[in-house]
């Protein structure tokens, strides 16, 4: 009766759909979805023609190991991601977050599968005051459903706010988050031992993530992966070899 009155439609176009959480065909075939070859360290797809080096690592996660062991995303960050991406970051549209973490669940299916807990990176409480809702709070949440897997939310605490980060590069961002982000008193022990993977919407130079994996590991964490929905290269580091910029 509900969708008689209210027919699904496609997130992406708004085309009417079998059911809803679904794209429609056009718009699932104009998604770059990652699939190997991928950097195992960071997610970012190779070119076609380079198919990655010992274990199939990027030249910049060889030259500045990220302080995580494995990490995958389902898509490229490109047009048609960045639009889903926003509308559940900005929009209020949480209903995208099934549909995102459907697809991450299928790229991070060997990482979840040696995880015993799932970890969103957080807001700020003034940024999450607004936003009213996390993002990657949702995401773990529908990965944990998927992976029948524990979600710890309130695991990270943002103890001081910051800048926006979108138009800093990769140093600069290390740097502003140096501190910012920490395990949670009360919740050092549920992460004591764990094998822990964060969850994020987007990851550019992994920055944000970075001061997360370091945060939970100092937490006595056992080992740390990290988990995204879209993947975008760091402008600086986008022409080096085997990297591929997004599509569209």
């Amino acid at each position: 009766m509900l969708d008689l009155l209210l027919p699904p439609d496609c997130p992406a176009c708004h085309q009417p759909v079998d059911r809803a959480g679904l794209l429609c065909p056009d718009c699932f075939r104009g998604m770059s979805f990652i699939a190997d070859p991928c950097c195992a360290r960071c997610g970012q797809p190779f070119a076609a023609a380079i198919p990655g080096g010992a274990g199939r690592v990027c030249a910049p996660c060889l030259d500045t190991p990220p302080p995580w062991q494995s990490g995958r995303a389902a898509l490229v960050y490109d047009e048609r991601s960045r639009a889903l991406v926003l509308r559940l970051k900005y929009a209020d549209r949480i209903d995208l977050a099934p549909l995102l973490a459907g697809h991450m669940a299928r790229a991070g299916r060997a990482l979840l599968a040696q995880a015993d807990l799932l970890v969103p990176v957080p807001l700020h409480r003034a940024r999450l005051f607004r936003r009213r809702y996390n993002q990657a709070g949702l995401l773990a949440a529908a990965i944990g459903r998927i992976a029948h897997l524990p979600v710890l939310p309130d695991a990270l605490v943002r103890v001081r706010r910051t800048q926006a980060l979108a138009r800093l590069g990769a140093g600069a961002r290390h740097d502003v988050l140096q501190g910012a982000i920490v395990a949670r008193a009360s919740r050092r022990d549920d992460l004591a031992g764990r094998r822990i993977v964060l969850v994020d919407d987007v990851m550019t130079t992994g920055a944000t993530l970075g001061a997360c994996a370091r945060a939970v590991m100092a937490a006595g964490a056992a080992s740390v992966n990290v988990l995204v929905a879209a993947r975008a290269p760091d402008p600086a580091r986008s022409n080096r070899d085997g990297w591929r910029p997004p599509v569209g």
